[in-house]
């Protein structure tokens, strides 16, 4: 049981997993998650607490890219263990003293999406962690990222994460560390390694004819077309 808010705590749930069905309450009313959000991508980030600093200038973060979201077909879905009332407190606080209007929804956590999710920070009380979950577009959960209460997050990151896994998914590529900036290739993706001998001794060769690049079977790279 989870000591503060009475509820079970499954944990967090898998790579891979369906995001778990929930009806939640937001600041735009009662939706029902993964399928409020069908067909699309979406981001859902805990914080751990409104009318905080580090958790403001990352709602301020968010909203000022929410474009670049969208252009990925991906919305984004805030959460904390506050009630409906101090989230548009918050948020008006924002537009009025920031200048940024809040956009998307955020949901009012009574304990029971952190207890499914397992965002209850430990030794915090009923505080959420940082985290993020990024949801594809078939509802299901692709990457889970955990921060602690000090560090706030990289936005930034997490477009770079949303763009790389849709590229991966339509090409069948997997992409290097820093990409698109990588320090041996580039901008350009990696070639799944090969799982047979024939494949291997094939990748060379339609290296030496100028289909990709290798540094050896195993490690091949191409520029996205």
């Amino acid at each position: 049981m989870c000591e503060n808010c009475g509820c079970d705590n499954k944990g967090i749930p898998l790579l891979g997993d369906p995001f778990p069905e929930m009806k939640v309450l937001t600041t735009d009313g009662e939706i029902i998650l993964p399928d409020h959000f069908k067909g699309k991508w979406f981001v859902l980030f805990s914080h751990p607490g409104d009318f905080t600093p580090v958790c403001t200038t990352e709602f301020v973060a968010f909203q000022k890219r929410i474009e670049k979201f969208k252009e990925l077909n991906c919305e984004l879905i805030g959460l904390s263990v506050d009630q409906v009332f101090s989230h548009i407190k918050w948020t008006e606080w924002i537009k009025e003293k920031l200048g940024v209007e809040i956009t998307f929804p955020i949901i009012a956590d009574t304990g029971m999406v952190s207890s499914k999710l397992g965002l209850i920070h430990p030794g915090k009380g009923t505080n959420t962690v940082r985290a993020v979950f990024v949801v594809d577009d078939k509802s299901v959960i692709r990457i889970i990222l955990y921060y602690p209460q000090e560090l706030g997050r990289n936005i930034d990151e997490i477009i770079r994460i949303v763009k790389g896994m849709q590229i991966s998914d339509k090409n069948g590529v997997a992409m290097p560390a820093n990409w698109p900036d990588n320090e041996l290739i580039k901008d350009e993706v990696i070639i799944p390694p090969a799982k047979t001998v024939n494949v291997a001794k094939e990748r060379l060769e339609k290296a030496k004819a100028g289909e990709f690049k290798c540094f050896d079977w195993w490690l091949c790279h191409k520029k996205l077309k």
